[in-house]
């Protein structure tokens, strides 16, 4: 059985598609053995509901977050760690030690509208404000270099005149739903 490990902070609409994938069968002897957050959010009560471990790490300095969550991740060995909407950025160390391991998925075509502080609706205003014709989502490897990880799977969609930041949001999130269960599947059928 391959082991899940979600980092949120947030609602947890894609920790949801991916526990749903899951149950399904879309994600094949997998389970979603832990989640961390770094924040109180909705996405924790929805684990615990699941009946998920979880850990807040709603107290831990922000200095010392990766090394908190890699002393939990060493003790469940996860064979992937998604970033489910999780703000918090890992420290070069934490990086490092999980090279390859760590996928986030970002709501633009990478390269372009990453990076600090470019997240959620922030990233569709940009992309409106800035007349583009086209968005989509990525998913890619973390790494200490923000939003600069190796590409795994990317998918285009259309941004049609009357698009909105608000509309263009839930384009992209239906996009980054599917992408990401299809990168975590082809993840972890290489792991096997």
């Amino acid at each position: 059985m391959k082991k899940i490990a979600i980092l949120v902070s947030g609602k947890g609409s894609n920790m949801h598609q991916i526990l749903q994938a899951v149950k399904s069968g879309m994600l094949c002897n997998s389970i979603v053995s832990l989640v961390i957050s770094d924040r109180w959010c909705q996405a924790i009560q929805y684990a615990l509901k699941e009946n998920i471990t979880v850990f807040s790490l709603i107290k831990t300095h922000k200095k010392f977050l990766s090394k908190e969550i890699d002393n939990i991740l060493v003790r469940y060995i996860p064979d992937i760690i998604v970033l489910s909407g999780f703000l918090s950025i890992l420290d070069a160390e934490f990086c490092e030690k999980w090279f390859n391991k760590v996928i986030n998925v970002h709501p633009s075509l990478l390269p372009k509208y990453g990076g600090k502080g470019m997240y959620g609706i922030k990233v569709h205003q940009k992309v409106i404000k800035n007349k583009e014709k086209i968005s989509g989502a990525t998913v890619h490897y973390v790494t200490k270099n923000v939003d600069l990880g190796d590409i795994i799977l990317k998918k285009i969609c259309k941004i049609d005149p009357e698009d909105t930041p608000i509309s263009l949001s839930q384009k992209v999130s239906i996009i980054e739903k599917e992408i990401l269960i299809q990168s975590i599947n082809k993840l972890l059928t290489i792991k096997l």
